[in-house]
């Protein structure tokens, strides 16, 4: 036959929309063409392809090759397209039986030799083939990835381009890919029993784990600020599957990292440097890639010395605050990442960092702490649930023998995970995600409550947006009580997070 029809993916996002390969033989002078949309790592395929076929001792044809990735509107890139192309080919020119090609789906770059190389993005492609009902055949080196989705999909690994051809041609079989899945949750995360001392810091800790709010720590250098962060990954309920598999398909479709299987039930934290780039946290490029904010996905995003960011940077996190996605559009490319993180910031309180310190040390004036924090944008502060104050340890207990430990990530977690247990049978989402309709509805106050909360708003001055973030939190403080009413003392603690709020003098 002179055509020959192959199923692919291509990678849109966290996307794997189908492609259909078609390759087409016919007459003329021989030379080898791809349409439909090719970037420059897939039209160099051609040149790969051929020397894949040649080294394997497969015939190239003579004649003129023309190769449609279909929909011709959607842009293909990378080297994923190399082995159904050249299977097409084998296929248009009698050598490979094209029976067993349309029960299959093909992703793989070609080395010279035939080797097939990994590829980015398997994750989503097989989470897509498992949903149309088709086998994948793929890079060995992807197969560990592949195979998260589940024993619902006939995952064929191969090495090499002759092994392939040896499996569609029926004289030998690619054996299905079954490893046992890692089910690490949390195991590698530090515990809080390392934090010494902080009892307030790390009951505001443990208020933000339960119901899922941002949190910022304001404190001296060397308070623990750091510490406290790293251990909230510690102490958050474990991922359910869908949010497992959709945190690992962000990793996979990742190219500045590797993806490793190992993690995949790890919650993310991502502390991205205070030079990062606008790009780097949110994402985007010339092809729009996931930034720090999606890789941050159902996990931790940790932006220490957060006054020191480009102020231009930090306000690119106010869509993904709000809404957990994040939308890059460039010229030729558009892509939507999810981007439902939890932050933690951490700042100091003023330039030189030891304002309010006992030892006395700051010099800074009242116009030097004030453009220190203008920094760090109203709006942005506002979108924060949390602004908790973490002081300097008296240096006598800190290796004090008699000071007590601390309750392990281990204790902390279990009443976590019973408050988001609470939350998910009354409203179906963590006390974070309540929208106004919602938090008018489950977080109703009592007449003493009420006057709080609007004696507090007055005083402050707080935003709409600054009020039902401070409900909110009160449900969650309700909640780890075992509460179903927000009662006055859980308002009250709630409102003592807000310390940014506080006008001076209060």
């Amino acid at each position: 036959m002179s055509l020959c029809i192959l199923h692919s993916r291509a990678r849109e996002g966290i996307a794997a929309p189908a492609v259909t390969v078609e390759v087409h033989l016919s007459g003329g002078l021989p030379g080898m063409s791809i349409v439909g949309l090719p970037e420059l790592a897939v039209r160099e395929s051609k040149d790969r392809v051929r020397g894949a076929l040649l080294n394997g001792h497969f015939q190239f044809p003579a004649g003129r090759v023309t190769v449609n990735l279909a929909p011709a509107d959607l842009p293909k890139e990378g080297g994923r397209f190399d082995l159904p192309i050249a299977l097409g080919i084998l296929g248009a020119s009698g050598q490979l039986c094209p029976d067993a090609l349309g029960d299959h789906e093909f992703i793989g770059e070609l080395a010279l030799s035939g080797a097939l190389r990994p590829v980015t993005g398997a994750l989503p492609a097989a989470l897509a083939a498992r949903a149309a009902g088709r086998a994948l055949i793929l890079p060995e080196a992807n197969a560990d990835e592949a195979a998260l989705v589940g024993p619902d999909l006939a995952i064929l690994p191969a090495r090499h381009l002759f092994e392939v051809c040896e499996h569609l041609n029926g004289r030998a079989t690619l054996a299905r890919h079954l490893p046992e899945r890692v089910m690490t949750v949390g195991g590698t995360a530090a515990d809080l029993a390392d934090v010494r001392g902080q009892t307030h810091a790390k009951r505001a800790l443990e208020i933000a784990a339960a119901g899922g709010h941002s949190l910022l720590f304001i404190g001296p250098p060397g308070t623990g600020k750091s510490m406290l962060a790293s251990r909230l990954p510690g102490i958050l309920p474990p991922m359910s599957e869908v949010e497992a598999l959709e945190t690992a398909a962000i990793r996979s479709v990742n190219e500045r990292e590797p993806f490793d299987p190992r993690v995949w039930r790890l919650r993310p934290f991502r502390a991205p440097h205070h030079t990062a780039s606008g790009v780097a946290l949110v994402g985007g490029g010339t092809s729009p890639r996931p930034g720090e904010v999606s890789l941050a996905h159902n996990g931790v995003l940790f932006l220490d010395e957060l006054p020191e960011f480009d102020r231009r940077v930090l306000e690119v996190l106010r869509e993904p605050l709000e809404s957990g996605r994040i939308h890059i559009s460039r010229a030729a490319h558009q892509a939507e990442y999810p981007a439902r993180f939890q932050l933690v910031a951490a700042m100091n309180p003023c330039p030189c960092g030891y304002l309010g310190d006992d030892s006395g040390r700051c010099r800074c004036s009242a116009e030097q702490v004030a453009r220190y924090r203008a920094r760090v944008s109203g709006p942005l502060l506002d979108r924060i649930d949390m602004h908790v104050e973490v002081p300097r340890l008296p240096t006598a207990q800190l290796g004090a023998p008699d000071l007590e430990v601390g309750e392990t990530s281990a204790s902390v977690r279990a009443r976590v995970v019973a408050a988001r247990e609470r939350q998910h049978a009354r409203a179906g989402k963590a006390n974070s995600d309540l929208a106004p309709p919602e938090i008018e509805r489950f977080c109703r106050l009592d007449d003493a409550g009420r006057s709080l909360i609007q004696l507090a708003a007055d005083r402050l001055g707080l935003s709409a947006r600054a009020y039902h973030r401070i409900l909110k939190v009160a449900r969650t403080i309700a909640d780890l009580a075992t509460s179903e009413v927000v009662a006055a003392p859980h308002l009250s603690e709630a409102i003592g997070y807000r310390r940014l709020d506080r006008r001076p003098g209060h």
